[in-house]
């Protein structure tokens, strides 16, 4: 058995012969091909040379279609990108170029943009990740053909407030300066009334520890000094230094302290300064003045005077029950008094007792229950224009200084009139009418 190939290019009369073949073999490699549309005919071939009945197939050789959407979802200093194709197609990846920047023309991506990588999504994220901040991804189709034309999408990380406290809870829970700091001093292996230094040279730890302590009947007092060098699982060094004091009454420890410290965090090295505290608080003695500048205390962050380059905030409340302004996610603003001196755009809303000062115009249709004003125009005129003979016309010209048109209704006119008798210079009597005609 053996199968006779016959390939072409194009479709209908354009259609050209690429090349044909014979062969006994199940598979056959055509290479070389340019890109377009081609079609495939084969026929079996028995030992008497008769073929069989053909079988066509069609197939394109073409660079894939760019990316139909690009979802991004964003994260807590970071972003993912995921790119679809209109119709799924598995021989295709996505490349991904990013940029902090927006990149005019799209031909430049490829000397201006950052390359991220080959794949079916991709996601960037680190410090300079920050929120409020727009960043550019540029993403195009590839396959072993070719590749499309770039896709430009836009987004942000996440502005999650709450969430990005949750964040660097956990970052921060699993630091060693913030483990260290976070350990209380036992009491138990201390005299009543002692002041040391201890130094500790260990394999995978270099440390001097100072201590104070004083204990008088139910509660104790312990201050603590703690310079650090230690090595972790991974072979990097920590660098910490921490002050500690640590007051127990009842036995219940009350802890304030605070640590700095350098150590790796996600393969980086990362420099913190931690306070403990149930305030933290600061102060500027100019001129004796003793209002903090800043008070920290119970989740909340007091300050008096503030200067902001820039301000990115979820949502804004001021103060006041009810308050004056406040500004929700979801972009709900309420405001109390308003001075606006700019445009204002709305698709909807009730407006209570204003005041248009100036023109107005409204394209669509307008509603109202109770109008005062020039709307309508009443014109009289006497008619007849004798009182003595019912016959006559007048004519009404309109001058209007409105763009829009307007209806002219002339009601009917109704007159009553009688027989009249009349006697000439010669007694010869006559008759007239005073009727409409």
């Amino acid at each position: 058995m053996r199968f006779s190939l016959r390939l072409t290019s194009g479709s209908g009369e354009g259609s050209r012969l690429v090349t044909t073949a014979i062969t006994a073999d199940t598979e056959h490699r055509s290479s070389g091909l340019p890109l377009g549309e081609y079609t495939l005919t084969v026929r079996a071939i028995n030992s008497y040379g008769q073929q069989g009945e053909p079988a066509t197939t069609t197939f394109r050789i073409n660079a894939p279609a760019k990316p139909a959407t690009i979802e991004l979802t964003p994260g807590y200093f970071q972003i993912t990108a995921v790119p679809r194709l209109a119709v799924y197609d598995p021989t295709v990846q996505f490349e991904f170029w990013f940029s902090e920047t927006k990149i005019a023309d799209t031909s430049q991506v490829e000397t201006s943009a950052r390359y991220l990588g080959t794949g079916s999504q991709w996601s960037v994220s680190g410090p300079h990740i920050k929120p409020g901040k727009d960043f550019w991804f540029y993403v195009r189709s590839v396959n072993l053909v070719g590749k499309s034309a770039f896709v430009e999408v836009s987004g942000q990380p996440s502005n999650d407030g709450e969430g990005y406290l949750e964040f660097f809870r956990e970052k921060i829970g699993k630091l060693h300066l913030a483990q260290g700091l976070w350990e209380l001093i036992d009491n138990s292996q201390l005299a009543d009334e002692m002041a040391e230094m201890k130094t500790t040279i260990t394999e995978t730890r270099n440390e001097i520890t100072q201590t104070v302590s004083k204990t008088l009947e139910d509660q104790s007092a312990t201050i603590q000094q703690i310079q650090r060098v230690q090595k972790d699982t991974n072979d990097d060094l920590a660098a910490l230094y921490m002050l500690k004091v640590q007051k127990t009454k009842d036995g219940i420890p009350y802890v304030a302290g605070i640590g700095a410290g350098i150590e790796d965090t996600d393969g980086q090295p990362l420099s913190n300064i931690l306070l403990l505290a149930d305030r933290i608080a600061m102060i500027n003695p100019e001129s004796g003045n003793s209002t903090p500048l800043f008070v920290a205390q119970g989740n909340q962050l007091f300050m008096n005077d503030v200067f902001l380059k820039r301000l990115f905030a979820v949502s804004i409340t001021s103060s006041g029950n009810p308050p004056a302004f406040s500004l929700t996610p979801d972009g709900r603003l309420t405001a109390k008094n308003a001075d606006i001196s700019g445009s204002v755009n709305a698709n909807s809303g009730t407006l209570n007792n204003v005041t248009i000062n100036e023109n107005c115009q409204i394209k669509g249709k307008l509603s109202a229950n109770q109008i005062e004003g020039d709307i309508v125009k009443t014109v009289s005129k006497s008619f007849p224009r004798t009182s003595t003979y019912a016959s006559g016309t007048i004519t009404v010209r309109i001058s209007d200084d409105q763009k829009f048109d307007r209806q002219v209704m002339i009601p009917p006119v109704l007159f009553r009139g009688g027989k009249h008798e009349n006697f000439n210079s010669n007694n010869q009597q006559s008759y007239w009418y005073s009727t409409c005609r």
